[in-house]
């Protein structure tokens, strides 16, 4: 039976009156109808679609909540990295990000920013396709994330479909924002769990973060969750300037955007709109915990370009920590992955910003000696960045006498070896790489994610096989047998099993994971990757000079010295050789094939459709190919897109090749 025309018409006209009331509700903040005639609206809309399920679209305001139960969440990319922001705590530190910028931009001129309140809350990416929501996620690592569509769906400020009233939708749409809960909120959902007798959280982070991530997107649903729209991934079908001109389309295509942001030039007016939001954080709805400043210029952001993991063009101003007032009962030594060993205090509980903390890093003998901090001390706590516990300085007008100086020992607390330290260096080290600690956390970090990613081998289940004297090291984690992992608690059959699969999988694995893996000291995963496409196999990366090293753009001479070091040590060479031999093997290394780019350069100008300039360049560079910022005579294409600059007319007059974007996709096999 086909739907009648009029019905047909009816329904198109509720969805768009609900999502035009949604949009003055959500983001207006100025609703021009009643609670009770919006819900005759979608009652309406709900019967008509029970009585022609046909008409039902995943983008109609009445399927928010319907999707199944998940086992698990699958992980998906993010094409632009959701990049961290560099913190900083004072007017100075804002004072010095403003002058990095002119000097970098080669200007003296004041700076135009973008001010926005930093939300406490869980990043999120939602993906809309001609204007109708299709996928969300998590920020993750900042490079994938876990597709969490069916909660974010549920939340009623995200729009299901963008309004086009104002503004024309673009074909692509990647949205960052933030997912937070209100304060009064997060008070009524904690006194529902204490009267279910489930245990509240901690503070309104925890609980939209605990909401979002549920496998039952019902739950989610029964959570009172928000979000504020903040900023973009891809696009395509649209083009922006600044930054303001994004938040101001977003609030015309019906996303969310914070109320509190504000626009202006130079950095002392920025300075104090942050004073302003200080002052009112307590009076406001939810959480904040600082401010974020970006440079307006969209242009300007791009030749700031990022850093290893941060964008340069962004920093995140944050308000002084919360700060709470203990007493230090003790100084213990935690030993760390590369046998850092680190002075903790351990304290008696106090509440910090939200949370409950018994133990706060020293960071090492030196600060302590510094700041004059005293076992029995009272002490001012707090929570750097809002994230980890830190001692700010004794309060010594409370002292009695009975307090103790700290003593640094000279041998390690675990196993006995004598600690060192190099000249120049602050911290002392266990040499040992045997002691438990170090051994524990080196398997660890060879089994995380960002690693070889073997799921199930957690730092608990590391520490049985090390005590069961199942492993002594990382190449005996291939020779583990079933009975092994059977005779170990919370393991059975399955779980076993699951173990032993995660295990063999991890045998085939990329170059740059694996170097990361190794556990080098100042080798994190963008130093790896760098070392992977410079180098291309194992063995010219093991034999690779220190002046080799130092000549790899991003890579200084104390990275260098380390990596050098390492793999002259005879032992690590041994590692390597063993776990080869265990079966492991390095995808892509093996034959070094050419790459399609492979030494040729690039230069870009002017705005490219398919791509944003940081994508292309990513691109070429992951080809086998270099971008250069200037046309050169060694410059072999410039890549012309719309509205060039005077890249092109120098590149005409040194006779370098220029190529449309359409002949550069087929340059790389995407024409």
């Amino acid at each position: 039976m086909s739907v009648p025309k009029d019905v047909l018409k009816r329904i198109q006209k509720l969805r768009e009156e609900i999502n035009y009331h949604n949009y003055r509700y959500y983001v207006l903040d100025s609703p021009v109808i009643s609670d009770e005639d919006y819900d005759a609206l979608v009652h309406e809309l709900k019967e008509l679609e029970e009585r022609y399920p046909e008409t039902i679209t995943p983008d109609s305001p009445t399927q928010r909540v319907g999707a199944p139960p998940s086992d698990k969440f699958r992980t998906v990319p993010h094409y632009v990295p959701m990049l961290s922001l560099d913190d900083a705590f004072s007017p100075e530190e804002v004072e010095e990000f403003d002058a990095r910028i002119k000097k970098f931009l080669g200007t003296d001129q004041e700076i135009e920013y973008t001010l926005e309140p930093k939300m406490d809350g869980l990043a999120v990416e939602l993906v809309y396709e001609k204007g109708v929501f299709v996928l969300g996620s998590t920020r993750g690592d900042g490079y994938t994330g876990e597709d969490v569509t069916n909660n974010l769906r549920t939340i009623p400020s995200i729009p299901l479909r963008l309004l086009s009233r104002h503004e024309k939708v673009p074909e692509l749409l990647e949205a960052r924002g933030e997912v937070y809960m209100e304060k009064m909120a997060f008070k009524r959902l904690n006194e529902e769990r204490e009267k279910e007798g489930l245990p509240p959280f901690a503070n309104p982070r925890n609980a939209a973060a605990g909401s979002l991530r549920q496998l039952d997107p019902k739950v989610t649903a029964r959570r009172p969750l928000q979000i504020y729209l903040y900023g973009i991934g891809r696009v395509r079908g649209h083009s922006f300037e600044t930054q303001w001109d994004i938040l101001q389309t977003f609030k015309k295509w019906g996303l969310r955007v914070n109320p509190l942001i504000k626009k202006v030039t130079g950095i002392k007016k920025a300075i104090g709109y942050h004073e302003h939001l200080a002052e009112i954080r307590p009076k406001l709805d939810y959480e904040i915990d600082g401010m974020v400043i970006k440079v307006n210029d969209l242009a300007l952001q791009e030749r700031l370009g990022t850093k290893a993991k941060s964008p340069r063009w962004a920093l995140a101003y944050k308000f002084e920590a919360a700060q709470s007032i203990t007493r230090i009962k003790d100084i213990i030594l935690s030993v760390g992955r590369t046998g850092a060993i680190t002075p903790v205090a351990v304290m008696e509980p106090v509440r910090v910003g939200g949370v409950t903390v018994s133990r706060a890093t020293l960071h090492n003998e030196d600060e302590i000696k510094r700041k004059d901090i005293r076992i029995g001390d009272w002490v001012i706590v707090r929570r750097a960045g809002d994230v980890i516990p830190e001692v700010v300085r004794p309060l010594k007008e409370r002292r009695t006498g009975k307090e103790k100086p700290f003593v640094m020992p000279k041998f390690c607390p675990v196993c006995g070896s004598r600690l060192v330290k190099k000249p120049g260096e602050a911290i002392y080290r266990c040499p040992n790489p045997d002691c438990f600690p170090r051994l524990a956390k080196r398997i660890a970090h060879f089994v995380s994610k960002g690693a070889m990613d073997i799921e199930g081998l957690g730092p608990k289940v590391v520490e049985q096989l090390i005590t069961a004297g199942i492993i002594r090291d990382v190449p005996d984690l291939y020779s583990i047998k079933k009975e092994d992992l059977l005779s170990l608690e919370g393991f059975a059959e399955k779980s076993a099993e699951n173990l032993l699969t995660a295990i063999e999988k991890s045998k085939r694995t990329s170059l740059g994971r694996f170097l990361f893996a190794l556990g080098i000291r100042h080798v994190g995963e963008v130093t790896a990757q760098m070392l992977a496409r410079h180098f291309k196999t194992l063995d010219r990366i093991m034999n690779a000079t220190r002046e080799e090293l130092e000549a790899i753009e991003g890579i200084g001479p104390e990275v260098a010295g380390s990596i050098a070091e390492w793999f002259s040590d005879d032992k690590n060479r041994t590692l390597i050789r063993r776990l080869l031999d265990a079966g492991i093997e390095i995808e892509g290394t093996e034959k070094n094939k050419e790459l399609p780019l492979q030494g040729k350069s690039f230069v870009f100008t002017g705005s490219l459709n398919r791509f944003k300039r940081e994508e292309a360049k990513k691109l070429v560079t992951a080809l086998g190919g270099q971008v250069q910022s200037t046309v050169g005579k060694r410059t072999d294409f410039v890549v012309v897109g719309e509205n060039p600059g005077s890249k092109l007319e120098k590149a005409k007059k040194l006779g370098v090749k220029t190529i449309t974007e359409e002949e550069f996709l087929k340059l790389i096999g995407q024409g």
